[in-house]
């Protein structure tokens, strides 16, 4: 939403660069990653998590991400060649006592998937703490092992979504769409997907009122769009601010489109959401941004959802349940 023409070229001249990848030329240079293309489907992520919980019992756990770049290596990053055996037997191997270094050694490109794949996904899955009401109706800390990222949009409320990452885009110059949009009804709780600080808020003439929240890792960049005219931001939410997974940011709307700030210039009300990937700050407003399609994981964290109360005097929603993540 905040691209340039040159946006556009730069990730096509990227994309035909990735294409040689596999020929014999690098896509990085001596410091960091220029470019990645995040291709892992629902079932091949929804698999590496599962494993990843299941063997937290086992003397021998299991990382979900470096399964993932161990078939993004085996695959030149093709997810499309999935096959759940070439994930278990890895697993396996693991499992059994032989080390990541000496069945990925002779994989030239694994420390690059597992690299990027670690930008992208680093913490979804891990230890957390969660409150939730017992059978007595009082509210209690139960520790817990698994996702901890949340849906961007609150539990209860309807959406419908589509993947329409790189579509083309006509506002203002033809473009690309580097987001995934979610449809729901004006007003809906938008949800924090994961931990960090909030780095930017305000009017974009392309997202309207949006938020940015950076990863505390600082690998990761969430950019929420199209939030709700006159009321867009959770109550006194402010730049700088750190926010939990799960937390109320804003609300649905369908703002944006035009240089006249708070301005309905969306046909229909939805949330863009966009994940940046960042491996060094000249990336950051940039020609060389490197923005990833998370259709897959947002699709993933459909049944991980936020719990809300909605404050009757205020009309403002904030989470139910307590939460607090664990190293």
């Amino acid at each position: 939403m905040k691209k340039t023409l040159c946006v556009f070229m730069g990730v096509l001249v990227i994309a035909i660069s990735l294409m040689t990848l596999f020929g014999g030329r690098d896509i990085t240079d001596s410091n960091y990653i220029k470019y990645v293309e995040f291709n892992v489907t629902k079932s091949a992520l929804q698999a590496a998590v599962d494993l990843d919980i299941s063997s937290q019992s086992e003397n021998n756990k299991l990382d979900f991400i470096t399964l993932l770049a161990y078939l993004g290596a085996k695959y030149g990053g093709d997810f499309s060649k999935f096959k759940y055996s070439d994930m278990t037997d890895f697993a396996q191997k693991l499992s059994d006592g032989e080390s990541e270094e000496s069945l990925t050694k002779d994989m030239k490109y694994y420390s690059y998937y597992k690299e990027a794949y670690g930008a992208a996904l680093n913490g979804m899955a891990g230890a957390y703490e969660e409150e939730r009401e017992d059978d007595s109706g009082n509210k209690v800390m139960e520790q817990k092992y698994g996702i901890r990222w949340f849906s961007p949009i609150a539990k209860t409320f309807p959406y419908s979504c589509y993947d329409d990452f790189g579509a083309v885009r006509t506002y203002g110059y033809t473009r690309p769409h580097l987001g995934h949009d979610m449809m729901a009804a004006v007003g809906t709780p938008v949800i924090a997907v994961e931990s960090g600080k909030v780095e930017c808020m305000g009017w974009n003439r392309y997202g309207g009122w949006r938020i940015g929240i950076r990863s505390n890792d600082s690998k990761r960049y969430w950019y929420y769009a199209h939030l709700r005219q006159n009321r867009p931001f959770a109550e006194n939410l402010k730049e700088g601010d750190t926010v939990k997974a799960g937390d109320v940011i804003g609300y649905v709307g369908r703002t944006g489109y035009s240089d006249t700030e708070n301005t309905n210039g969306i046909t229909e009300s939805h949330l863009h959401i966009g994940l940046e990937l960042v491996f060094n700050e000249k990336q950051k407003e940039s020609d060389n941004e490197i923005w990833i399609d998370i259709s897959a994981i947002t699709s993933l964290l459909e049944k991980h959802q936020s719990a809300v109360l909605r404050n009757s005097e205020t009309k403002e929603f904030t989470r139910q349940f307590e939460y607090n993540e664990k190293q």
